[in-house]
């Protein structure tokens, strides 16, 4: 039977990580990471040991009581340094989150014997081939951009399952997938977001199946009322986030060089289209920020305090975090578009920061064209047609 928010009680949140010392680690492996496409094992095992991948796991699992607040701020400071390494640690580290919302059989078989284990995902249902047994789902197929699929031991892939409403994701081990390398990319080389196949069918039990309508309605059997946070919210943010630190990132690139031109000291920073530029970039970068965080500390205390968040401010929240990747991408583009002409060479640190938020953009969680139409139609009155948010 499922815990409603008002019987949760109020767990302490220790935030016992800190991935400050591991930044400038970070930062030497990017370009390694970009070149073998794959963030290096040397990066991934210091953001282990910084407790970061255990953020949202249950306590009782060795989860580290991360607020989500705390967890998106060290999210963008990681982003600042490696945008790739910062999407797969957000990417891993929240999926501990869905699990905690699965059947406890679920969560002690991946994290019972160690906190550590890591999870990667690919929701894309296209090509899955799914068959109802009494005992579960046989499950086969492929899926595309599996993020830090290499360092994973497990996956949830995205299934359609005849006679169930919207979307079911299975949790399925290392053993039953393989990993195929199909990540030839423009930008986020180093996420290693690969294919995952599954040639003859497997048996999912139904204990390790997440229901979207589950994540919808919040329904969990946690007493920690963090869990009472819309899945989507949680998870569109994970794929959000990194951009503000890689558009930062790329004002601190741009900034530097304009205070230190080689030919001019003062050509760049006495132009005023190039300090409007900046003006405009670094505004659109704090106040993207600042609208993220605000948002989640309005629905924490909604749910600390026992209350619903109003459908309509989800999907406000919802809309505003799919919009981030497009804003960051305009702070980008502002600047790019007069970085210089050492900037359209390949391996300028600008431009790769260009192709990462461009491809940021394309992930379906940050198109704000369809979340705005949902948005407005409940400001309006209407019904709500999305159940992602």
């Amino acid at each position: 039977m499922h815990t409603t928010i008002s019987e949760k009680t109020s767990f302490p949140r220790d935030n016992d990580f800190d991935v400050d010392p591991i930044l400038d680690l970070i930062e030497k492996n990017g370009p390694l990471g970009r070149k073998e496409r794959k963030v290096p094992v040397e990066s991934v095992e210091a953001l282990r040991e910084s407790g970061f991948f255990r953020a949202y796991l249950p306590k009782e699992l060795g989860g580290t009581g991360a607020t989500p607040q705390t967890w998106l701020r060290s999210l963008i400071k990681l982003a600042e340094r490696d945008m790739s390494t910062a999407w797969i640690s957000g990417v891993i580290s929240v999926h501990g989150f869905q699990i905690a919302l699965m059947d406890a059989r679920a969560q002690n078989e991946v994290y019972g014997s160690n906190p550590d284990v890591r999870v990667s995902s690919s929701y894309n249902p296209v090509g899955a081939k799914t068959q109802v047994t009494d005992d579960g789902v046989l499950l086969s197929g492929r899926w595309g951009w599996s993020s830090g699929g290499d360092h994973c031991e497990w996956a949830l892939l995205g299934t359609i399952v005849e006679g169930r409403p919207l979307l079911q994701t299975m949790l399925v081990p290392r053993t039953d997938y393989i990993v195929e390398d199909t990540w030839h990319v423009m930008g986020l080389q180093g996420t290693g977001s690969n294919d995952i196949v599954i040639e003859e069918p497997v048996l999912v039990p139904e204990y390790r199946i997440h229901a979207q309508m589950d994540g919808y309605n919040c329904l969990n059997d946690q007493a920690d009322p963090l869990y009472s946070m819309p899945w989507a919210q949680i998870f569109a943010a994970t794929v959000a986030a990194p951009s503000i630190g890689a558009a930062r990132h790329a004002l601190n690139l741009f900034t530097s060089k304009a205070a230190s031109s080689s030919t001019d000291p003062t050509k760049l920073m006495g132009d005023p289209d190039v300090l409007r530029r900046v003006a405009e970039a670094k505004s659109l970068i704090e106040r993207t920020e600042s609208n993220l965080l605000s948002n989640f500390d309005a629905m924490m205390s909604a749910i600390n305090e026992g209350r619903e968040i109003p459908l309509v401010d989800r999907a406000r929240y919802r809309y505003e975090t799919g919009s981030i990747a497009t804003r960051m991408m305009q702070a980008v583009d502002i600047l790019f578009e007069v970085a210089g002409g050492r900037s359209v060479f390949n391996g300028a640190e600008i431009q790769e920061i260009w192709h990462d938020i461009h491809i940021t953009r394309a992930h379906v969680a940050n198109n704000p064209v369809p979340l705005a139409r949902n948005y407005g139609n409940l400001v309006l009155g209407g019904q709500n047609q999305d159940y992602f948010l």
